[in-house]
């Protein structure tokens, strides 16, 4: 096999016993970008040259990339020439200015942000679901809210079997959805509580060890937050389901990594437990765990760092017509941002 190389800051190339794509990853420094060099390299997706790319501040670090360290560069609007494939995880600001950037520079962007999920031309997709519409691609591609991809990798294969109508539910994400800082404060307020201190909050608007926070994203009129009606509006997308009804509480949990979700669904079919057990243990990307008398359902613990997601506690729902409650559990920066987005670039 001939070698093939990754750009470093001044240009050099570092060769890659690799071959296929020339990729650049924006915001390669942050927690997705790093699970996304990591899955790009355990799935041995083909490429040819990688360039990490990242703010002013992380200019001067380096990352791994199948055993090599490659420097990260500024950010700027020349480096996305001769790229083939731009992932995005660095914020919708930088999304917003440079996804177009690399558009036109012929590469084909895919994008961890929400500027762009819900334009009518661009597809937001979950490969399990809708893989078929990448192919409406014009340049851009979408990945889905974190917690709206969890919640339909178990409720989707329900949909195709039963026709789901409305889901009630309720978030419990991990702080690491808020990114390496809140991470820190959550370990912080931990270690400052068991000494009887307590130090104000920085990334919450309250302390988040010992507590639950009712509040993801910001509030809107309505009283929902922005996080909570993703769950329908990007539902609605992805499902090609529009009529789907969704209300949804997204609560801040004090947990590392990993987002679970408790659901209440109701269809336009009946539906058993025996019969949804079946389907879900058939579904792609998902692991049935539901063995309650042995204490075995899904849990953040038990999801973190894996691909797939995990659903239990099945079980017919006790309030509503043809209705059926259950509990997902899935790592939020694999299936639910990072893992996704390498999914997508499988299919082109």
């Amino acid at each position: 096999m001939s070698a093939t190389f990754a750009s470093n800051q001044a240009g050099d190339r570092i060769p890659l016993l690799m071959k296929g794509y020339h990729i650049a990853v924006v915001g390669a420094t942050g927690a997705v970008g790093q699970e996304l060099l990591r899955a790009l390299e355990r799935r041995s997706f083909p490429v040819a040259s990688l360039r990490p790319l990242a703010s002013t501040r992380s200019v001067g670090n380096s990352v791994r990339f199948c055993d090599q360290s490659i420097p990260v560069q500024e950010i700027g609007p020349c480096l996305f020439d001769k790229i083939d494939i731009a992932f995005f995880s660095a914020g919708g600001e930088i999304s917003r200015k440079y996804v177009p950037v690399a558009c036109q520079a012929d590469a084909i962007a895919i994008d961890n942000s929400s500027v762009f999920r819900m334009e009518a031309h661009v597809p937001l997709v979950i490969p399990e679901i809708n893989a078929e519409d990448v192919r409406r691609h014009r340049g851009l591609i979408a990945n889905p809210n974190c917690t709206t991809a969890i919640t339909l990798m178990a409720l989707y294969p329900l949909h195709r079997a039963f026709g789901v109508r409305r889901i009630f539910a309720a978030s419990y994400q991990a702080v690491s959805g808020s990114g390496a800082r809140a991470i820190s404060e959550l370990t912080q307020q931990v270690k400052q509580t068991a000494q009887d201190r307590q130090a104000a909050p920085q990334i919450y608007p309250h302390p988040i060890a010992f507590n639950l926070l009712p509040h993801v994203d910001s509030f809107l009129e309505s009283g929902y937050t922005r996080e909570e009606m993703k769950m329908q509006n990007e539902g609605r997308k992805i499902m090609n389901l529009p009529e789907f009804r969704a209300s949804v509480t997204c609560v801040r949990v004090p947990v590392y990594r990993a987002h679970s979700v408790a659901i209440s669904s109701e269809f336009e079919r009946p539906v058993s437990v025996d019969q949804a057990r079946e389907v879900l243990a058939k579904a792609p990307g998902l692991e049935l765990v539901d063995e309650p008398q042995n204490n075995r359902y899904p849990m953040p613990l038990s999801v973190t760092g894996k691909d797939h997601c995990e659903v239990g506690r099945v079980r017919i729902d006790c309030a509503l017509e043809n209705g059926l409650s259950f509990w997902v559990s899935g790592d939020q920066l694999l299936k639910g941002a990072a893992l996704n987005a390498v999914q997508i670039a499988e299919l082109l």
